[in-house]
């Protein structure tokens, strides 16, 4: 099997980098969903060297995650989990902080609603979720690139789209999170990072 690649991790992870070291600041473990090739643990965690990372996906990105982690030699990535945001029970303990980068837009919404669900469960009193990807605001898109992605997306899976900002928050409040920060990313991006009350 060919070590697999997403050609968004190389792009994106500089910046991710930039915005997260300011918040990952205590040495503690931190859960990442939907990890798929494994690139982002790999590119941040020499940045980041006193975290401990949980990679964590569905079953069949695990084989592919672990080829990168292999070859990378990082001891402070964990063991990558078998991770569904629809179960119940996630981890044995609650972690600190917990990173997703370009998930919530090929989830379905009844799935982004489990992850709200789980990381309120599973998250530290005062911990932090750094979600990555691109969002609408005011019920548009904020760029013409995003709509056409958009458009994409549902065409490919009429279940999955941009999400909303607006729905996102109602989200969290429902789950004992609020909004931390809202950054400004490359390429029509943001970081939106929430806090566990």
């Amino acid at each position: 099997m060919h070590k697999p690649v997403a050609p968004s991790c190389d792009e994106n992870w500089q910046p991710i980098l930039q915005c997260i070291k300011g918040l990952f600041t205590e040495p503690e473990t931190l859960l990442e969903i939907g990890s798929g090739t494994g690139q982002h643990a790999v590119y941040l965690c020499p940045h980041l060297p006193h975290l401990r990372w949980q990679p964590s996906d569905l079953a069949d990105q695990i084989e592919g995650m672990e080829q990168w982690f292999k070859d990378a030699e990082l001891p402070q990535i964990l063991s990558p989990k078998t991770l569904d945001v629809s179960d119940e029970y996630w981890l044995d303990d609650p972690v600190a902080y917990v990173f997703t980068a370009n998930t919530t837009h090929i989830m379905s919404w009844q799935k982004v609603q489990h992850m709200f669900a789980g990381i309120g469960r599973h998250l530290k009193s005062g911990g932090l979720f750094a979600q990555y990807g691109p969002f609408n605001y005011n019920g548009e898109y904020t760029s013409p690139s995003n709509a056409r992605f958009d458009d994409w997306l549902k065409q490919r899976d009429p279940q999955s789209g941009i999400r909303h900002f607006e729905d996102l928050a109602q989200l969290a409040r429902e789950n004992s999170l609020i909004l931390h920060s809202d950054n400004e990313m490359p390429q029509n991006n943001r970081i939106l990072v929430w806090q566990k009350l």
